[in-house]
């Protein structure tokens, strides 16, 4: 993941995210707490039989975990809530909290803490929704309704990403195996994956995951006005017969081109703040920057 501080400082990095105490942090704080309270049952059941394990577990689910069959529903409200802090399996919580913090924190510094308590709260209602009225709507889920439930994070996460990605599409991170990618992309290619694995299988969660999605891509278009194309796209649109009466073309054709002797100052001056910030994240971390600071490094790495 890119801008974030690694190396010697990483653990005193995170020691300083959960002692401020944000709104992500106490996010990630819930999720894994419910975790771990659900293990520590499990192993209770554990000492009487594995079988009392297994039910043990299963009851856990049907308390907490969103049931699709209305009827069932209908006595467990609160589990529309419950099931998006719910998580059994240690990959499930692990990989949904590291993306959670991964774009938990860029969404942080673009909307702000509030907002993202709003959209992982009414992503997560979303994706049961959407899950919920697609197993009743299609036959296909008929013979599995009265037993289907929904729990994890998931769809909350999947918000969050689908929400900054249309926020800020020109941002970009950095993939093991597929090198810098712009998170718009990103999301778009979570959003196809889910939708072609329905049939293959956990057709709820991937159904619930397109619902986070949907809600995340509506509420930057509900709430935020200054929603933008990434550069190639305004690029393209600068060329089409409609695209000199944009916004961006206007800004951009209004633009005086660089001399040399400018473009090269210009470019190192940033190379220099860009020095200056990298030293100040080696001697005191990531958290140490200014927003200032933080919107330059986040301008920086969206545009190589």
């Amino acid at each position: 993941m890119d801008n974030y501080a690694s190396g010697p400082n990483t653990a005193e990095n995170l020691k300083r995210f959960f002692r401020e105490g944000s709104v992500l942090a106490n996010l990630i704080i819930v999720n894994v707490s419910v975790w771990l309270l659900v293990q520590v049952f499990r192993v209770i059941f554990s000492f009487i039989s594995v079988q009392e394990e297994t039910l043990g577990t299963s009851a856990i689910i049907r308390f907490f975990g969103v049931p699709a069959y209305l009827p069932t529903l209908s006595g467990k409200p609160w589990t529309v809530l419950t099931y998006m802090f719910l998580h059994v399996e240690i990959w499930h919580v692990l990989f949904n909290m590291l993306w959670l913090y991964w774009f938990g924190k860029i969404f942080q510094e673009y909307l702000g803490s509030r907002k993202l308590l709003i959209v992982y709260i009414l992503g997560g209602l979303s994706g049961a929704v959407v899950y919920i009225a697609a197993f009743n709507i299609f036959s296909t889920f008929a013979y599995i309704l009265p037993q289907s439930y929904a729990l994890g994070a998931s769809a909350s996460v999947m918000a969050i990403v689908t929400s900054i990605a249309f926020k800020e599409p020109d941002f970009s991170v950095y993939l093991l195996f597929f090198g810098r990618i712009r998170i718009l992309y990103l999301a778009i290619a979570l959003f196809i994956f889910d939708f072609f694995m329905i049939p293959a299988g956990n057709a709820g969660g991937h159904i619930a995951h397109i619902g986070g999605a949907l809600f995340g891509f509506l509420y930057i278009q509900f709430t935020t006005r200054n929603f933008r194309f990434p550069s190639m796209w305004k690029k393209r649109m600068k060329g089409s017969p409609g695209g000199k009466n944009s916004e961006y073309t206007s800004y951009e054709s209004s633009q005086r081109p660089l001399s040399d002797d400018e473009y090269n100052l210009q470019k190192k001056a940033k190379q220099k703040q860009m020095d200056e910030i990298l030293d100040k994240i080696s001697k005191g971390g990531y958290d140490s920057l200014t927003r200032d600071e933080k919107e330059f490094l986040f301008r920086s790495s969206g545009k190589r």
